[in-house]
C-alpha cells in the first residue's frame, strides 16, 4: 500500500506514524505554571537533538478541537523551564495516570501520588523515582503547522541514579537495569527495554565497491 500523506486526514497520518516509528522513548515532563501548579505529562514524540550543546526535542500536539496549547506546552512557553524524566516500568501505571485531561489548577503530581525531588537549575521538580532526569531550559518553541508545537530545550543538569552507574570515571551505565519503557503502536501499547543486541560499527571496506573482494575479510 502507498499512502499520500498530503491528502490523508490528520488521524490517519497519526496512525501511520504512531504505529511505525517505534519504539519511542517517553519524556515524562514536569513543568510549573505561572501560578505555581506543578504539571506532569508523558510525551513520546521525543528524542535527543544534539550534544554540543546537549539538547532534547519534544513535539507537543495541541488540543484537537480548540488548537490551544496543552498545559505542559503552556508552562514551558511561559516559564522557559522543564524537566524530562525517563520512565521505568515500575512507574508505568503512575505515568499513565498523569496523561489524564486534568484541569489546569490540578497537579498531576498529586493526582498520581508521585514523589518529587528538587531540581538544581530550574524551578520544576524532578520525579524522584525516575532513573534519569534532565533539567532543561527552553531554547525555542515553534508552531509547526496548526496542531503541533516543537519545543527544543538545552539540558542544563543530568541526574542519574547512583545504582545505574557502573563506572563513574568512564560514565558506563547499566541501561538494562533501569527497566525503561517506551511507546509502540496503537493506543496504550508499550515496550520494555529488556532485550537488546550489539553490532559494532564497521570500518569502510573499498573491496565491497571495486570488486576486489567480497568485503568479508
Amino acid at each position: 500500500m502507498q499512502y499520500d500523506m498530503r491528502s490523508l486526514p490528520m488521524i490517519a497520518r497519526y496512525k501511520i506514524l504512531n504505529s511505525t516509528v517505534t519504539p519511542r522513548p517517553i519524556a515524562w515532563i514536569t513543568s510549573r505554571s505561572e501560578a505555581g501548579v506543578v504539571n506532569a505529562a508523558p510525551y513520546s514524540f521525543f528524542n535527543v537533538a544534539g550534544v554540543e550543546p546537549p539538547m532534547v526535542m519534544i513535539c507537543m500536539l495541541k488540543e484537537p478541537r480548540t488548537r490551544a496549547l496543552k498545559h505542559t506546552a503552556t508552562n514551558i512557553v511561559a516559564t522557559g523551564e522543564f524537566v524530562v524524566n525517563l520512565v521505568r516500568e515500575e512507574d508505568g501505571a503512575a505515568m499513565n495516570l498523569t496523561s489524564v485531561d486534568a484541569p489546569a489548577d490540578v497537579s498531576e503530581i498529586d493526582y498520581a501520588g508521585l514523589e518529587t525531588a528538587p531540581s538544581v537549575t530550574v524551578a520544576p521538580p524532578r520525579i524522584a523515582t525516575s532513573p534519569v532526569s534532565f533539567e532543561c531550559r527552553k531554547v525555542m518553541a515553534c508552531d509547526i503547522g496548526t496542531s503541533q508545537t516543537i519545543v527544543i530545550g538545552e539540558i542544563l543538569m543530568a541526574h542519574i541514579a547512583d545504582q545505574f552507574i557502573t563506572d563513574v570515571e568512564k560514565i558506563y551505565l547499566d541501561n538494562l537495569a533501569m527497566h525503561l519503557i517506551g511507546r509502540t503502536h496503537g493506543s496504550g501499547w508499550y515496550v520494555r527495554n529488556s532485550d537488546e543486541f550489539q553490532m559494532e560499527r564497521p570500518a569502510y571496506d573499498p573491496a565491497r565497491i571495486n570488486g576486489t573482494g567480497d568485503g568479508s575479510d
